[in-house]
């Protein structure tokens, strides 16, 4: 049971914890495992630059445990003409889940919205998390029906 847990930006030390829980999460999507150096990447990306474009949060446990990330990083709607803040990830291990840790990240990625000047945020899930599902509906998103496609950018068809 978590008794008090921290939601905070993630440090250049959390990384490599943050690697492991996104390995966890790929797996636990059925997707394939990250880079061996995802640490690194996101390492440039949190850290190599004043602006970065992507941000990091981190559920911390009372005993400095991680158990937990969401990912969020701005992006433009055509339709709409305006931005928004996508959130990529949002990932609790399984001991962490039921104990309002999620509430935790999804309140946090929504003030870093309000911090940007966005109006609100989007993000995925797949169609077979129900318990994502129900988590979301309890926070009153709504969900759109939609494929995700991948496509290299050099797929050798040019």
């Amino acid at each position: 049971m978590v008794s008090v847990a921290l939601v905070r930006r993630a440090h250049p030390e959390d990384l490599a914890r943050v690697a492991e829980l996104a390995a966890e999460h790929a797996a636990y999507e059925r997707a394939a495992a990250p880079p061996a150096d995802l640490a690194v990447r996101l390492d440039k990306l949190l850290f190599g630059t004043a602006e970065p474009r992507l941000r990091c949060l981190v559920a911390e446990l009372p005993d400095l445990t991680l158990a937990g990330y969401a990912t969020c990083a701005p992006e433009f709607s055509t339709w709409t003409a305006t931005e928004y803040l996508h959130m990529d990830c949002l990932y609790l291990t399984a001991d962490a889940r039921g104990h309002g840790l999620g509430a935790l990240l999804m309140a946090a990625v929504r003030r870093e919205a309000r911090e940007l000047g966005l109006a609100h945020v989007e993000w995925q899930t797949p169609t077979w998390n129900e318990g994502a599902r129900r988590f979301y509906d309890r926070l009153g998103a709504t969900s759109k029906e939609k494929l995700r496609y991948a496509l290299p950018a050099t797929s050798g068809t040019e």
